[in-house]
């Protein structure tokens, strides 16, 4: 069974590259525009990695993994921050909500999914 993935990006061009790169590496992919959207798709589904922007309207990334950090079903659940974002500050206060990766755009796919099976062996 395939792992499934939830892309949080409010860049519909970027989450389609990202879904293609998934997909095609054999991953179940579902999309969210933002960090409100993204957990209204946690809804009890298993969902095996998370991978968010973190400048979003409505709620921004950092915000999201502090809210995922709070529901027992994804408390676990690792999350990569793809972002523009490269300052020091910004990936400290990521971590410190609980993202286990940073990944910065522009990105390579190859990138990504090194990243991706780093934090979710087969």
């Amino acid at each position: 069974m395939s792992k499934t993935i939830l892309i949080v990006d409010d860049s519909a061009s970027l989450r389609q590259v990202v879904n293609i790169a998934l997909s095609s590496a054999g991953y179940e992919v579902i999309e969210a525009c933002d960090g409100v959207d993204a957990l209204s798709k946690l809804d009890g589904r298993k969902v095996h990695l998370i991978i968010s922007d973190v400048n979003m309207p409505n709620m921004d990334g950092i915000e999201l993994v502090r809210q995922v950090k709070t529901k027992p079903d994804y408390k676990f659940t690792p999350i990569i921050m793809l972002t523009t974002e490269s300052q020091a500050e910004k990936k400290a206060e990521g971590q410190a909500a609980g993202a286990r990766a940073w990944v910065v755009k522009p990105f390579q796919p190859a990138q990504m999914l090194a990243a991706v099976a780093k934090l979710m062996p087969a």
